[in-house]
């Protein structure tokens, strides 16, 4: 049961709160946020939060800087009106990719994200699927970094494919562990797309290690962004004899003509959760994308942080081992 809990929906992910507040069985919170002329944010709680346990849930997608603003000031609202407690549920973890310097002077600007949240008063963070995984040691709060891999993986075992034809694929190096968790799921071998990035968003093909000659493959990756590098794998799977392609993704960006890219490539399906909203004019561009929710896992990670119950059980339906 959850009493003293009110969840804010700020911009970004108003529909997800809501259907987060109904599987709660609680009214959505009630909070203004203004945009005004110049560019200034306000956010207004319209409701009392003393002593009550205020969970705030806003994707930091784009625009990415004015949502986390809103998070901010929200924060900063709901700290100076005595709230007892403030968790940001963040699915989608806006600059989560700035997380290292890759060369000399560059920031590191999850951790300045990190930084801001803590200090504008935030006690706790909860976010899906991470770039990197080391961006919760940022926190000095705690953090619950879910995953969307196991819900990826119970939609792909209800399709039945047979697993003698099956291989799951990472995309490059940095995602073997994701693909290992999700080829235990439905017990098929991995296969790795050997890729080098000249620049952002753009890939030159090397090696596929493993072998996916006449196999049905998944490609599993935590963040589809323009699709240059997805479509150029797939590409690449195809000249090494793949079958058919499908992809699972927790965090659909899709920025400029990333819907246009999927349905010209060889994809036959991509997954994704509605960490980030998938807006109509996008939904009706495309013919392979289908949305996956997470806010049943939200709903019960809010229960099990009222409750004092471990928020791993939110696995416990899915064929999951989250001590792997």
């Amino acid at each position: 049961m959850v009493k003293d809990t009110v969840v804010f929906a700020l911009t970004s992910s108003t529909d997800l709160a809501a259907s987060i507040c109904k599987l709660l069985d609680i009214p959505l919170g009630k909070i203004k946020v203004e945009h005004f002329a110049d560019g200034e944010i306000l956010v207004e709680p319209q409701e009392s939060v003393r002593e009550k346990s205020v969970f705030i849930v806003q994707s930091t997608c784009n625009p990415v800087t004015e949502h986390l603003m809103e998070v901010l000031i929200c924060i900063d609202a709901c700290r100076r009106a005595s709230a007892g407690e403030i968790n940001v549920i963040m699915p989608y973890y806006g600059y989560a990719r700035q997380d290292r310097k890759a060369k000399p002077r560059q920031p590191i600007t999850s951790k300045l994200v990190a930084n801001l949240l803590v200090t504008a008063g935030a006690n706790r963070i909860l976010t899906f699927d991470l770039h990197a995984a080391q961006i919760q040691g940022y926190f000095d709060i705690p953090i619950d970094d879910l995953t969307a891999v196991p819900m990826i993986g119970q939609y792909f075992l209800e399709k039945n494919i047979p697993n003698e034809d099956l291989v799951v694929v990472s995309p490059d190096h940095g995602g073997v562990v994701r693909a290992r968790r999700l080829a235990d799921i439905l017990d098929a071998p991995i296969a790795i797309i050997d890729k080098r990035r000249p620049k952002p968003n753009m890939v030159e093909a090397q090696n596929v290690i493993g072998d996916v000659n006449g196999k049905t493959c998944i490609i599993i990756d935590d963040i589809c962004d323009t699709a240059g590098s997805l479509v150029a794998g797939c590409e690449i799977l195809k000249r090494y004899g793949a079958k058919d392609i499908y992809v699972g993704i927790t965090h659909g960006v899709f920025s400029r003509n990333a819907i246009e890219k999927i349905e010209l490539s060889p994809i036959k399906e991509m997954v994704i959760a509605d960490t980030i909203p998938l807006s109509d004019e996008k939904r009706d561009k495309s013919t392979k994308i289908t949305v996956l929710s997470v806010a049943t896992m939200i709903a019960m990670t809010i229960d099990a942080i009222k409750n004092h119950t471990p928020v791993s059980h939110v696995y416990d339906k899915y064929k999951y081992d989250s001590y792997k």
